[in-house]
């Protein structure tokens, strides 16, 4: 899309000749990725529906984001070319990754878009690692400074342990950190009582279990590591008494391709697996588990907070931050052995401590709306609306959408 093509509403110079609402802030929802996108959705909303404000989307420049302006059409989001983007001021910018973000011309909230700040900076493409303890990624100053300067106005972070991170990390981004909680941990806790709820939509009768496969991307990952692992599950289990579902992060489906990877796991969705498309929402299906297997990832951590019992493939090599919820979930989970049957090993695995995983999770437990709302807010330079508005649970699953019926 050229210059010329660019949209005339609802920024630019003229805007205002072809807009009906007029003077409205407008905030940017910047989406890397899909699992970024899942981030901005638990907290877009306590400002997009305010009628002082007008949110656009623009895909930013990622390795993972593929399917992002195909989803972003889809649900009807009015977005803008990068390239526009990068010329144009915003009141407001959202983001849940940091790539390309030194370019955006707007205060800037940026929040992780997983279970805190739980990796390890990976090795550069020849394996080397650039000091002796790798830093902790997105608390690093490699990613949060460019040219000398920090690029997020405000830094949302999820619990009092990061800041301390962050303060040996990358002193200067301190005081643009804001502890706010963890929004989708929050709505997983509102998402406990509608269990029953997401267990009938997802087709699970009452004397059957859900066993749901998680698995992170990348070679460490276990759909990675193990590729035979979900044919091995569903081998193993009786069908009769368990459903299986395979929970896979969104850049597995974008590294490879939605169809591919159908046409691999084609036999399993064959007899019986659930694969729901990295678009839904994924926190109906570990609310309504009865185990999980996982490896590093942040839905591992998530399982664990909510006390799921689960198995953890243990990762090659160290890659969780010392004190994150997935390092405590690495201590404690029960350790998943593909080489062994499955069935023993499920019926003695046990939950990780939750309050222990929790305690590293979110420092401000049910608060994380109400902190990034007022945070939003203050940054748009708005008068926050006084409404109460509760944590929502997440939608019931539509199986109706899947790679195979329930």
């Amino acid at each position: 899309m050229t210059s010329t093509e660019w949209p005339r509403t609802p920024i630019g110079i003229d805007a205002r000749k072809w807009v009906t609402r007029s003077g409205c802030r407008t905030a940017l929802a910047v989406v890397h990725t899909m699992a970024s996108w899942h981030r901005l959705l638990d907290v877009v909303g306590h400002i997009e529906d305010d009628p002082r404000v007008q949110v656009v989307y623009t895909v930013a420049p990622d390795v993972f984001n593929q399917q992002v302006r195909r989803h972003l059409d889809r649900i009807g989001a009015f977005v803008l070319p990068w390239p526009q983007v990068v010329r144009e001021p915003f009141d407001l910018a959202l983001a849940a990754s940091l790539g390309g973000l030194h370019q955006v011309h707007a205060p800037l909230l940026v929040m992780a878009h997983g279970a805190g700040h739980g990796k390890r900076v990976r090795p550069d493409r020849r394996g080397v690692v650039p000091v002796a303890a790798p830093p902790v990624y997105g608390l690093d100053a490699q990613r949060l400074m460019h040219d000398g300067r920090v690029v997020p106005t405000a830094l949302a972070l999820a619990h009092d342990d990061e800041l301390a991170v962050l303060r040996r990390q990358c002193p200067e981004a301190v005081p643009a950190a804001v502890v706010v909680g963890d929004p989708c941990f929050d709505r997983l806790i509102a998402s406990q009582p509608s269990r029953e709820r997401y267990r009938q939509a997802i087709g699970v009768a009452d004397d059957q279990e859900l066993v749901v496969v998680s698995s992170t991307w990348g070679r460490d990952g276990l759909f990675g590591r193990w590729p035979d692992l979900l044919p091995l599950v569903l081998q193993q289990l009786p069908a009769d008494r368990f459903r299986v579902a395979a929970l896979l992060h969104p850049a597995v489906w974008d590294a490879h391709g939605h169809r591919q990877v159908r046409a691999w796991l084609g036999d399993c969705c064959a007899a019986g697996l659930l694969l729901p498309d990295p678009a839904e929402d994924w926190r109906s299906l570990v609310v309504a588990a009865d185990h999980l297997l996982g490896d590093h990832g942040s839905v591992t951590a998530y399982a664990a907070a909510i006390g799921r019992p689960m198995l953890r493939l243990p990762a090659p090599r160290r890659v969780t931050a010392p004190g994150s919820p997935q390092d405590v979930v690495a201590t404690g989970a029960s350790r998943l052995d593909p080489r062994r049957p499955l069935l023993p090993q499920l019926r003695s695995a046990r939950p990780v401590d939750h309050r222990a995983v929790t305690a590293t999770l979110t420092a401000r437990p049910g608060d994380a709306a109400n902190l990034i709302g007022a945070t939003m807010y203050r940054l748009l330079r708005l008068s926050r609306p006084g409404r109460h508005r509760r944590v929502e649970p997440v939608p019931l699953p539509r199986p109706d959408r899947w790679g195979a019926a329930a």
